[in-house]
C-alpha cells in the first residue's frame, strides 16, 4: 500500500490528529447549539453557563491550531453578540 515505513507512519500520525482535530470540533458545535438552545429558551443563567463552556472550549481549539485564530474570533464574536442582544 506505502511505498515506505516512513509513509506508513505519516499516514497513522495524520489519522491520529484527523480523529482529534474531529473531536474538538465536535464539541464546539455541541456546546454552541447548547447555548442557542439556552438562548431560545430565554433562561439567562442557562445561556451564561452555556456561554462560558463554549467559549472555553472555542478557546481551547483556536490554542490546539484546530481552529484559526480569526475563525476563534468571529465566532466568540457572534456568541457574545447573540448573549447581549439577549440582555
Amino acid at each position: 500500500m506505502f511505498n515506505s515505513s516512513s509513509a506508513a507512519k505519516r499516514e497513522r500520525q495524520n489519522e491520529k490528529r484527523r480523529m482529534r482535530n474531529r473531536e474538538t470540533k465536535s464539541a464546539v458545535r455541541t456546546a454552541v447549539k447548547k447555548f442557542q438552545a439556552a438562548v431560545t429558551a430565554s433562561d439567562k443563567t442557562l445561556a451564561k453557563e452555556k456561554l462560558d463552556l463554549a467559549i472555553k472550549l472555542i478557546d481551547t481549539a483556536g490554542s490546539k491550531g484546530v481552529l484559526h485564530r480569526n475563525n476563534v474570533s468571529r465566532k466568540k464574536s457572534r456568541l457574545y453578540a447573540v448573549y447581549n442582544k439577549m440582555n
